[in-house]
């Protein structure tokens, strides 16, 4: 007589599939920081510029 088989534990994974879903999370991700670092630009333009620049632009004038 055979033994028992026990149930395969081992899950099916569509290679492709997680591909995908890896590149898909990864670029929402990046838009999503992109999307913050643009609406903090909005908000407040001048804390991307250094002082140093905006102060020699200012002299110039």
């Amino acid at each position: 007589m055979d033994p028992p088989k026990l149930p395969v534990t081992r899950l099916d994974v569509d290679v492709d599939l997680g591909f995908v879903l890896f590149f898909f999370t990864l670029l929402c991700f990046f838009l999503l920081v992109t999307i913050v670092r643009c609406a903090q630009m909005v908000l407040d333009p001048y804390s991307a510029v250094s002082v140093s620049t905006y102060q020699e632009e200012q002299t110039e004038e």
